[in-house]
C-alpha cells in the first residue's frame, strides 16, 4: 500500500532548487516524489511509512530544510508493557512519523516526525483506533498537563480501590469453599451461592480484562489481559456448565473460586503497581511544582501580578522575600541569599546582588530583589531540567528493546503451552478439571508485566534521583554507558579549578596592562575577565577583534596593533619571547606583543576546587583513571596534576588536539572514556567523548553537547553521575531476575499441577510488586563521593 504525504521544504530560492531536490529523493528506492517550489513543499509517494526517515535526509544533505517536531501526549487505558510495545508499532505506522516511544510506567508517549505532517488530530485518531485515549496539551502546558493527568489518575485510583473491596468481599466467602475443599471445613457453599458471588467479580471487576482483551485481539497481538480472561473464563465457564449440569450434587467440584481470586488477587497487583508507578514520576512532579504560577511584573508604571505565561523577555521582575524567582534572570536592584537546593543540589544558601544570574525555582531568603527576565518558560533553566529529566525517562535502553519483542512473542507462546499442559493432563488422568486447573494456572502465571516493568521503572526512579541531586542525564543511552567509564578527562580551568583566576604580578608597565585590559573586553575566556577586573578605570573600545581558540586574542586599542595569548600565539605572531618564558608552579603566564614586539607578561593564579582532590581520589577507590588536559601553560597543569595525583596531564592542547587525546585515551583504555569540560572549546572533546560531562555553570554549547550536565561546579558529581548510573543498571539487572525467576519456576510449576490459579495469581501479582519496590529502593540513593 502506497503512503502519500506531503512535507513542506524550506531554503529553496528557486525552480531549479525544486528540481534537485526532486532528482534527489527519486533516486532513493521506494521514494516517488515531486516538488513544488511555489508551494514550497514536495509530494512524496511512499511504499513504506519507514522511507520517511530517508527521504528527510536526503533533502537535509542537498542543503535544503524540513521542519521536524515532537508530541509528547498522556496514554490512558495501557493495561500492560505489552500494549505500550502494541501502540508504538500503531504510531510508528502513522504518516509522518519518524519515532515513536510509548513509556508504560509514565502511561506516555513521545512521537517524532515531519512537522504539518505527523498532526496531534491523527496521533489521538490512532491511539483511538488502538483502544486508547490520548491527551494532548501545548508544550508551554506541561505543568497542566501533568495535573490533570494525575488527576485522573487519582480518580482511577479511588474507582480501582472501590471495586477491589467490592471483589475482595464477594471473594472472601468463595475461600471458604476451598478450605472445605482441602478438608479444614466440614461443609460448601451451596452452588448457586458461588455462582452469585463469582459473577459480579467476573464480569464487573474482571471489565477491564476484558476490554483489554478485545483491544488487544482488534490488533492482533497479545497481553496480560488476554491471559487473565482467558484462564479466568475457563475456570468460571467450566463451573457454570457443571452447574447447569449438575445442579446441587456439583457442590465441591466447582472453580467459582479460583478465577473470583486470580482476579481480585491480579487487580491489588495492578492497584498496588499503578500507586508505585505514580511514585516513579514523582521527580516531574516535584520539579514541575518548582515553578511559580505567577509573577510581580513592573507594567504601566506599577507592580502588578500576571501569569507567569504571559511574563516577557526584558521586562522587570521584582521577588519577595521566602517567594520562588519565577523566571531566569539577572539581578538589577538588591541583594539577597538563595536557597539555590532545588535546583543546584548545593544545600548552603548562596549571596546573590546586583549583576548576578539567577535561577527560576530557587528561593529567595532574605531580601527583596529586582531582576530583568533572560529566559522564561521552557527556555529556562529548570524548563531545560524538566525536558532532559523527560527525554531521558521516555528512552528505552538497547535491551529494553529486546524485552518488547520477547514480550510480543510471550503471550502466543504461554497460550501454547497452557493448551498442551491441558491436553496432557486430560491424557495422563482423564480429569478434565485438573487438566483445566493446570492450564489456567500456566496462563495466569505467565503474565509478562514484571518483564515489561524491569526497565523503565528503574529508569525512570534512577534519573530522578540522580536530577535530585544536580545530575541531569540526556538520555538512557548515557545511563548505559556511564557506569562502563575507566577514563576520566578533566579541563582545568573552571573544571578542577575555582574558574576565577586573579591578576598575580604584571611584569611590564602600567599602560600596556591597561591595553591588555582593553583588549580582553571582547573575551569572555576567565583568564582575559582576570586581567580585565585588575584594571579598575574606563578603557577604550578595541576594534578589529580575532580571538584564536586555546591560545588567545587580537586586536587594535588606541591604534596599537596587541596580541594578548600563551606562547603558541606569540610564536605564530613573529613575537621574540625575550623573557619569561619559565613560570613559577601554579601560575599561568599570559604574554603581551604591542606593535609586534613584546612588551609585558601576566602571572595568572587560578587555585583548585577544594573537591578537586576527593573527586580525583573517589575516581581511584572505583579504579577508573584521571587525566587532566588543558590549553594552559605546562608549568600550571603540571602543578595542578601533582596537587591532585592525576594519572597524567596534557598542557597547551588547542581543541582539536583535545579530541585527539579523547581518541587516544578510547583506543588505550579498557572501558569508557569521559571528557569533563565547561567551556566552548571542550566542546568538540566533550561530542566525541563516550560519556560528554558539562559543569552547569559553563558555557551554554557545552551543556548542549554534552550527555550529562552537573548543575553545581563539584566534579565530586562526575562520581556520583557514575554511581547512580551503575546503581540504575544493577537495579535494573535485579528486576529483569525476579521477573524472568517468577516466571521460569512458575510456568513449570504450573504445568505439572503443582500450583493452583489461585496461588499463581498471587505469584504474578507479587512479581510486578517486587519489580516496582525494587525500583523505587533508587530513590533513596544518596551520593557517596563525600
Amino acid at each position: 500500500m502506497t503512503l502519500s504525504l506531503h512535507v513542506p521544504i524550506k531554503g529553496m530560492s528557486c525552480a531549479r532548487c525544486a528540481d534537485r531536490i526532486e532528482r534527489g529523493l527519486n533516486e532513493l528506492e521506494g521514494v516517488k516524489a515531486s516538488v513544488n517550489f511555489a508551494l514550497e513543499q514536495g509530494a512524496l509517494e511512499l511504499e513504506q511509512p519507514q522511507q520517511l526517515g530517508a527521504a528527510l535526509e536526503r533533502i537535509s544533505s542537498l542543503g535544503y530544510q524540513v521542519e521536524q517536531e515532537t508530541q509528547q501526549f498522556a496514554v490512558e487505558g495501557m493495561s500492560c508493557a505489552a500494549c505500550a510495545s502494541r501502540l508504538e508499532k500503531v504510531l510508528a505506522r502513522e504518516p509522518g512519523v519518524l519515532k515513536a516511544e510509548v513509556n508504560f510506567s509514565l502511561n506516555e508517549a513521545r512521537v517524532s516526525g515531519a512537522a504539518g505532517v505527523m498532526t496531534p488530530a491523527r496521533l489521538r485518531d490512532a491511539v483511538a483506533a488502538a483502544g486508547f485515549t490520548a491527551h494532548f496539551r501545548p508544550a508551554e502546558d506541561r505543568a497542566r498537563q501533568l495535573q490533570e493527568q494525575a488527576a485522573r489518575e487519582q480518580g482511577e485510583e479511588r474507582r480501582e480501590r472501590f471495586r477491589l473491596i467490592i471483589s475482595a468481599l464477594l471473594t472472601l466467602p468463595l475461600l471458604l469453599g476451598m478450605a472445605a475443599m482441602a478438608g479444614l471445613l466440614p461443609w460448601h457453599l451451596p452452588p448457586v451461592a458461588e455462582w452469585l458471588l463469582a459473577t459480579p467479580v467476573q464480569f464487573w471487576v474482571g471489565a477491564r480484562f476484558y476490554r483489554g482483551t478485545w483491544r488487544a485481539l482488534r490488533a492482533r497481538s497479545g497481553n496480560m489481559d488476554v491471559l487473565v480472561a482467558t484462564g479466568t473464563s475457563a475456570a468460571y465457564g467450566y463451573s457454570l456448565w457443571l452447574l447447569f449440569k449438575l445442579g446441587p450434587a456439583a457442590m465441591g467440584h466447582l472453580y467459582f473460586e479460583a478465577s473470583a481470586v486470580v482476579i481480585t488477587l491480579v487487580s491489588l497487583g495492578k492497584w498496588l503497581e499503578g500507586r508505585a508507578k505514580r511514585s516513579t514520576r514523582a521527580a516531574i512532579v516535584e520539579l514541575m511544582a518548582l515553578r511559580p504560577q505567577q509573577a510581580r511584573v513592573w507594567r504601566d508604571e506599577s507592580w502588578q501580578q500576571v501569569a507567569i505565561a504571559e511574563v516577557l523577555k526584558g521586562e522587570q521582575i521584582q521577588v519577595l522575600v521566602g517567594e520562588r524567582i519565577p523566571v531566569d534572570g539577572v539581578i538589577t536592584g538588591g541583594e539577597s541569599e538563595l536557597d539555590e537546593a532545588v535546583v543546584t543540589g548545593e544545600s548552603v544558601p548562596v549571596l546573590r546582588t546586583i549583576g548576578d544570574r539567577v535561577l527560576e525555582g530557587t528561593i529567595n531568603g532574605s531580601g527583596v530583589l529586582e531582576l530583568e527576565a533572560r529566559a522564561v518558560g521552557e527556555e529556562s533553566n529548570l524548563g531545560r531540567i524538566i525536558a532532559l529529566v523527560e527525554q531521558a525517562q521516555m528512552g528505552k535502553a538497547p535491551f529494553q528493546q529486546l524485552v518488547d519483542r520477547i514480550s510480543a512473542l510471550f503471550v502466543p507462546v504461554v497460550m501454547v503451552i497452557a493448551l498442551l499442559t491441558g491436553l496432557l493432563w486430560w491424557q495422563l488422568n482423564g480429569s478434565g478439571e485438573q487438566a483445566l486447573m493446570a492450564a489456567v494456572a500456566v496462563l495466569v502465571i505467565a503474565c509478562p508485566c514484571a518483564l515489561g516493568l524491569a526497565t523503565p521503572a528503574a529508569v525512570v526512579t534512577g534519573t530522578g534521583a540522580a536530577a535530585r541531586h544536580g545530575i541531569l542525564i540526556r538520555d538512557i543511552e548515557t545511563l548505559q554507558r556511564a557506569h562502563r567509564v575507566r577514563a576520566v578527562i578533566f579541563d582545568k580551568t573552571g573544571t578542577l579549578t575555582q574558574g576565577r583566576p586573579s591578576l598575580d604580578q604584571w611584569h611590564g608597565d602600567a599602560a600596556d596592562l591597561r591595553l591588555a585590559a582593553a583588549l580582553q573586553q571582547g573575551s569572555e575566556h576567565p583568564l582575559a575577565r582576570a586581567m580585565l577586573a585588575a584594571v579598575d578605570e574606563t578603557l577604550p573600545q578595541p576594534e578589529d577583534l580575532k580571538v584564536h581558540v586555546g591560545s588567545g586574542i587580537e586586536g587594535r586599542v588606541a591604534g596599537h596593533h596587541l596580541f594578548v595569548g600563551n606562547q603558541a600565539l606569540m610564536q605564530r605572531a613573529g613575537v621574540v619571547l625575550s623573557g619569561g618564558i619559565t613560570a613559577p608552579a601554579g601560575v599561568t603566564r599570559v604574554w603581551m606583543a604591542r606593535d609586534g614586539e613584546l612588551v609585558g607578561w601576566a602571572d595568572l593564579a587560578d587555585p583548585l576546587r577544594p573537591e578537586s582532590a576527593a573527586a580525583v581520589a573517589a575516581l581511584r577507590a572505583r579504579h577508573i583513571t584521571s587525566w587532566l588536559v588543558s590549553g594552559d601553560a605546562r608549568a600550571a597543569v603540571d602543578h595542578a596534576a601533582e596537587q591532585l595525583g592525576l594519572d597524567g596531564a596534557f598542557a597547551q592542547v588547542l581543541p582539536a588536539g583535545k579530541v585527539e587525546r579523547v581518541q587516544q585515551l578510547q583506543a588505550q583504555s579498557a572501558g569508557l572514556v569521559a571528557m569533563v569540560g565547561d567551556g566552548v572549546n571542550d566542546a568538540p572533546a566533550l561530542a566525541a567523548a563516550d560519556v560528554g560531562i558539562a559543569m552547569g555553570s559553563g558555557a551554554e554549547v557545552a551543556m548542549e553537547t554534552a550527555s550529562i550536565t552537573l548543575m553545581r561546579p563539584d566534579p565530586r558529581l562526575v562520581v556520583d553521575a557514575i554511581d547512580i548510573s551503575a546503581a540504575t543498571w544493577r537495579t535494573i539487572r535485579q528486576n529483569l531476575f525476579w521477573a524472568f525467576i517468577f516466571n521460569t519456576v512458575g510456568i513449570p510449576l504450573a504445568a505439572f499441577g503443582l500450583l493452583s490459579p489461585a496461588l499463581a495469581g498471587a505469584a504474578m501479582a507479587m512479581s510486578s510488586v517486587t519489580v516496582l519496590a525494587n525500583s523505587l529502593m533508587l530513590k533513596r540513593w544518596r551520593p557517596s563521593a563525600r
